[in-house]
């Protein structure tokens, strides 16, 4: 393994994992909600029995309904699950469609909300509101995470390394820690990985040093502990980097990567698991 460099020098290879995302750019999503909210507004009743009849022919549309009432798509399966016991609008919206609607307007207000909105008429402000508080940042900063870990899973399965992702391993005393990539049994892990990629900054960071810094407490001096931490989120947690940083100057963890520098990673991991007669 590779001692640990300067910390600045590490920094600079911070990269953005996330593309630019223009805003006014159609998705298969916005046309679906288009055409949804076309339809809902050519009903001649936007009643009770009126969106009853709508979700019975339209039961893939009503996501469109629960964001009339401020419910995103996960927060909907949320209260279907509750309510119905299943996440599943379209069957509910199939052979349920009047216990449905009539839920949603007595919990959400559905009714009165629907004409409210669909009667008004918005201002670029509103537009604006609407999308500081859209769902797309939270889908991209999962989808920066993910980068990271698609990455590392891929030189495993090149590498022919049994592997598991997203779990927990055992070290020392029996003591478990979590990992993004696990190599080896996870109750007896060769190689462990923390995949840590974000974009935009918040507390996830420092839970996400947490997670690191508990796998270097309970590693086991055979297991081999590895980072891969990247994104321009950390460029404004630098004091969160660097307790990572130092994990790997005092060899508390055995390394730590960013995307550019995956291919000293790959050689890493196939060092250490030739030795191990991993492969």
């Amino acid at each position: 393994m590779s001692d640990a460099g300067d910390f600045d020098d590490y920094l600079k290879t911070l990269g953005r994992l996330t593309s630019h995302v223009d805003p006014t750019a159609s998705t298969p999503e916005a046309e679906r909600i288009t055409t949804a909210t076309g339809s809902l507004g050519e009903l001649l009743d936007t009643d009770v029995a009126g969106l009853a009849a709508w979700v019975r022919d339209h039961p893939a549309d009503v996501p469109v309904l629960g964001l009339a009432v401020g419910l995103s798509q996960e927060k909907l399966k949320n209260v279907l699950r509750d309510r119905f016991g299943t996440t599943g609008w379209h069957g509910v919206a199939r052979t349920q469609p009047v216990d449905l609607v009539t839920w949603l307007d007595t919990e959400f207000d559905l009714v009165r909300m629907l004409r409210t909105q669909l009667e008004r008429t918005y201002t670029f402000a509103d537009i604006l509101v609407a999308r500081a508080g859209s769902r797309v940042t939270a889908t991209r900063a999962g989808a920066s995470g993910r980068r990271i870990e698609d990455e590392i899973e891929s030189i495993a399965q090149d590498l022919g390394l049994d592997y598991t992702t997203r779990s927990r391993f055992t070290g020392r005393n029996g003591r478990t820690a979590p990992a993004d990539l696990i190599i080896g049994d996870p109750d007896t892990a060769d190689i462990v990985v923390a995949a840590k990629g974000f974009d935009s900054t918040g507390s996830k960071l420092t839970d996400a040093v947490r997670e690191i810094e508990e796998m270097a407490e309970v590693r086991l001096p055979r297991q081999l502990v590895l980072a891969v931490i990247d994104g321009i989120g950390w460029k404004s947690r630098q004091s969160d980097l660097r307790r990572i940083h130092q994990l790997w100057a005092d060899r508390q963890i055995d390394g730590m990567y960013t995307l550019v520098s995956l291919d000293r990673f790959r050689e890493d991991v196939r060092e250490f698991a030739t030795l191990r007669r991993l492969i």
